[in-house]
């Protein structure tokens, strides 16, 4: 493909709506965009004519599990699978061996994102050393290294390491992002406490885990000025808290996934790809979720692909491992429940896939002259049956093998040149 491109004739969508137009991509960078360019001499043409054109997905949470865990996933082909489902940029969580918790450490990772990501990969570092919620990071030699700084996978449990590491990050002006769940009311529980797991003798997962955490962060995040990001979201409480703090001027954000939009406990089967970590809630849970994000209370639709080994994910719901993919099904799945259906409208779905998280974590970008050519490009009428053999990730266990959706990426431009094409 040519360093100048021109994509003609598609029906550009951001957070302020949709319009036809044309986008001239000239040496990585988005050199025009109008309502009919005309064709440049050098310029590869695409035909965008039906289809839909967005500036790159943004997933602010994800596992690509290298260095330590090559088997389940790699940075080179987690990257793959990111380009595949049409993002150009995503955040990796710190769960790694040896865990980014130093200068030295968090090098390592970035060197074989170097050399093998397709995208931009942003790495997180640790809150604390070794994730152990027992000594702080050094913010300040970590800062300028990571996108943001997070123990995902672990709450921070003790409200005093938490006030010390909001006070530390609202010094360096950089972001928290807060896996909650308190350990103390988890009881060896792997899915939600509720109906499904009441009826078939499973551990339940109560809701005030992750939410009140959430209460106990919002107020220190109150008190200590920090920029403050909540992870995958699962329940109404955990809504209704965000809503509240926001009003109050807290600097807070968060994201929830795609299948806490799309699935409810009344979906679960007795099988590991239907585990995750918070895991799927009340239908009434769900339909919160769904006004916070057609509110603009949830800012960011983040997958939290997190690829396991078959073997991990084949021993049922009490003994799988906690997790699921996402990056290859996110568009379609959220298309095809939210916007189809008329529960929230297109414009606000690509918002929660770009400009949102963008915002949240202060990165470059966007649908405008400029600013890096990191596009894709979508066929929305085009209907496909989601197939786990068909993705890049190593990572097959995913809720939604089996459904018929819409919406199939057909191009993934990351600075201009394709990393994708159908």
């Amino acid at each position: 493909m040519k360093t100048t491109i021109l994509l003609k004739g598609g029906t550009l969508v951001d957070g302020n709506g949709r319009r036809r137009g044309d986008v001239l991509v000239r040496d990585g960078r988005i050199a025009a965009i109008g309502p009919d360019i005309v064709e440049v001499p050098d310029a590869e043409v695409i035909d965008c004519r039906g289809k839909l054109l967005s500036e790159g997905f943004i997933d602010v949470h994800v596992h690509f599990r290298e260095p330590g865990q090559s088997y389940k996933e790699t940075i080179r082909t987690g990257s793959l699978a990111a380009a595949h489902g049409g993002y150009t940029t995503v955040c990796a969580m710190p769960n790694l061996n040896p865990v980014p918790d130093s200068p030295e450490t968090l090098a390592l990772e970035q060197e074989i994102i170097d050399r093998d990501a397709c995208i931009r990969v942003l790495p997180y570092a640790a809150i604390t050393r070794g994730r152990k919620g027992e000594e702080l990071v050094d913010f300040a030699a970590l800062k300028d290294r990571c996108v943001a700084f997070s123990d995902d996978g672990s709450g921070v449990q003790r409200d005093a390491m938490m006030r010390s590491a909001m006070e530390a990050a609202a010094r360096e002006d950089v972001v928290i992002a807060a896996h909650c769940e308190d350990n103390t009311l988890l009881h060896g529980g792997y899915i939600h406490d509720g109906r499904y797991c009441a009826a078939h003798g499973h551990k339940g997962i109560c809701s005030e885990s992750e939410w009140g955490q959430i209460k106990r962060d919002l107020l220190l995040c109150e008190e200590t000025g920090c920029r403050y990001h909540v992870c995958h979201i699962s329940c109404a409480e955990s809504v209704e808290l965000i809503r509240q703090a926001k009003a109050r001027g807290v600097r807070v954000t968060c994201e929830t996934g795609p299948h806490y939009l799309s699935l409810c406990e009344d979906d679960l089967q007795e099988d590991g790809r239907f585990k995750m970590n918070p895991p799927l809630r009340r239908a009434e849970d769900r339909e919160a979720l769904i006004e916070g994000l057609r509110d603009g209370t949830i800012d960011a639709i983040a997958t939290d692909h997190a690829p396991h080994s078959a073997e991990e994910k084949s021993r049922g719901l009490a003994g799988s491992a906690m997790g699921v993919v996402g990056l290859e099904t996110a568009f379609a799945v959220v298309y095809t429940d939210l916007v189809l259906t008329g529960k929230v409208s297109l414009e606000r779905v690509v918002e929660a896939l770009t400009a949102g998280p963008r915002r949240a974590f202060r990165l470059a970008g966007g649908l405008l002259p400029g600013a890096p050519a990191d596009l894709v490009v979508i066929d929305p009428d085009a209907a496909w049956t989601v197939d786990p053999a068909d993705f890049r990730s190593l990572g097959k266990a995913t809720p939604f093998a089996g459904k018929a959706v819409r919406g199939r990426i057909l191009l993934t431009l990351k600075d201009g040149k394709p990393v994708y094409q159908a």
